[in-house]
């Protein structure tokens, strides 16, 4: 939880120094939103890349194991959607494009600030933390009353890393390896399904 309050206190501090004036135009400039996203992009896969039980998860992979980012998928892009239903502010496509984001907060949120506009971009950046939040507080709750796959769909991309110590300590390592499995996969998929979703 550390991280995600980071995270939120450094986006913070960008909003309220730009409101204030204090930072140079050149930050303002979209070639260095663009140009940063290339970098993060290319960050995500050297480190999917470089750690080996990534690839080891991925030889093992079976039906049943691409079942759960799959099932995360699809649960997480119909529950965007009825929530769009609800909001009538937000269209379909935008709150697909947000659950797209499976709580990988910092990619999401820069993405669709490059695709379709800074508010969206803030929407992602705050219910992708907020889903990350709740996996970290929820948990043990979650478990308990929805079945040990539930923190792991309820981490979604997260469950590789920041949230996969606490469904390490409430789940048994064979869950953990599920989660880490489901993280990578997830990971690998946000910036094509968010692509998609807003390009087409």
């Amino acid at each position: 939880m550390k991280n995600s309050l980071m995270i939120l206190l450094c986006f913070l501090a960008g909003l309220l120094g730009s409101a204030a004036g204090l930072f140079p135009a050149v930050f303002h400039a979209p070639e260095l939103a663009t140009s940063i996203l290339f970098l993060l992009l290319f960050l995500v896969g050297i480190g999917i890349g470089s750690n080996p039980q990534t690839w080891q998860l991925l030889r093992r992979a079976n039906v049943r194991l691409l079942l759960v980012p799959l099932t995360i998928i699809a649960g997480t892009l119909l529950g965007a959607a009825a929530c769009s239903l609800l909001l009538p502010a937000v269209s379909g496509r935008e709150a697909l494009a947000v659950g797209a984001g499976f709580g990988y907060y910092s990619l999401s949120s820069i993405m669709i600030t490059e695709l379709h506009g800074q508010q969206l971009g803030v929407v992602a950046l705050l219910a992708n933390i907020l889903r990350e939040i709740l996996t970290l507080l929820l948990t043990p709750l979650l478990a308990r009353c929805c079945g040990r796959l539930a923190p792991i769909a309820s981490g979604g991309a997260t469950a590789m890393d920041t949230t996969l110590p606490i469904i390490s300590r409430f789940l048994s390592q064979e869950y953990a390896l599920v989660a880490v499995f489901s993280g990578v996969v997830l990971t690998v998929l946000v910036p094509v399904l968010v692509t998609l979703i807003l390009t087409l």
